[in-house]
C-alpha cells in the first residue's frame, strides 16, 4: 500500500518535481497551493504525512501548523526559505516533526519524510508514548529510560535531552540547538556544560560510555543519536 502525502506549497514547479520523484518510490503526493484548500483537503482525505511551506500566499505556515496540530497527530515536515533559525525552532515548538530549508535535495526530503513516518509507526496504529531502539526503551509518558528492561537513572533535564536526540535520530544536532530546544526551568542545570549531561546519559545507557555506540560526537558539529542494526 502506497503512502499518501499532502503538500501545501505555492511553488507548483517544486510540487510537480517532487510528485514525479516520489511516485516511483510508492509515495503518492497531492499538492495544494493555498492554505485554505490545503486544510480542506486534509480535513476530507486520509494522508500519512503533511509537507508544509512556511510562506504561503494566503496564510502563515506556522499558524497552519498550530491549527493542524490542535486536532491531529499527522507527521508534519516544514519547508522554509527563511534563513532565520527562529522560524525553524518555532515550527518545532508548535508541533512540526522536522524541517527542511530551501533549496533542498529531494533525496534529503525523502530521508526526512521516511524518518518521521517510521517514528509514527504503521498506519492506523495507536500512538505510543514508548520509543524502542533495540535494547533501549524511552517512555515519554512515564519519563523513564530502560535498557534490557532495567530502569536507568537520569535527571529530568537529561531525559529531555535524550528525547531531543532520539526524536531526530540520524541527524546531527549542534550543542546550541540542543540547549535552545531543552529549556528546563532549572537554570542551574541549563547553565552547566551540555557535554557533562551527554556524558552522564552515556553512563546510563551505553555498554561502554568511553566508546559510545548510541550517542556519537561529531567533531566540530555536535551530537547524533545513531540508529543501529539491532533497533528493528
Amino acid at each position: 500500500m502506497s503512502e499518501r502525502i499532502l503538500m501545501i506549497e505555492d511553488d507548483e514547479s517544486l510540487s510537480t518535481m517532487l510528485k514525479d520523484y516520489l511516485a516511483p518510490l510508492g509515495i503518492e503526493l497531492s499538492a495544494r497551493a493555498h492554505a485554505e484548500t490545503g486544510l480542506d483537503a486534509l480535513a476530507n482525505g486520509h494522508y500519512d504525512a503533511l509537507i508544509l511551506d512556511v510562506m504561503l500566499p494566503d496564510g502563515d505556515g506556522l499558524d497552519i501548523c498550530r491549527r493542524v496540530r490542535s486536532d491531529s497527530d499527522i507527521p508534519i515536515l516544514m519547508l522554509t526559505a527563511r534563513g532565520d533559525e527562529t522560524d525553524r525552532i518555532v515550527g518545532l515548538e508548535l508541533g512540526a516533526d522536522d524541517y527542511l530549508p530551501k533549496p533542498f535535495n529531494p533525496r534529503e526530503l525523502l530521508a526526512r519524510l521516511r524518518a518521521i513516518l517510521r517514528r509514527r509507526g504503521p498506519p492506523g496504529a495507536r500512538p505510543s508514548s514508548i520509543w524502542r531502539f533495540g535494547r533501549l526503551e524511552i517512555d515519554r509518558d512515564e519519563r523513564t529510560v530502560r535498557v534490557d528492561g532495567d530502569i536507568r537513572s537520569m535527571t529530568a533535564y537529561q531525559f529531555d535531552l535524550l528525547c531531543e536526540l532520539a526524536q531526530r535520530a540520524g541527524n546531527v544536532l549542534s550543542r546550541e540547538t540542543l540547549m535552545e530546544r531543552v529549556r528546563g526551568e532549572n537554570l542551574e542545570a541549563f547553565d552547566r556544560s551540555i557535554d557533562v549531561h551527554v556524558s552522564r546519559i552515556r553512563n546510563a545507557i551505553e555498554d561502554d560510555p568511553k566508546h559510545p555506540r548510541r550517542i556519537i560526537t561529531v567533531r566540530g558539529a555536535g551530537y547524533v543519536f545513531a540508529r543501529r542494526q539491532d533497533d528493528d
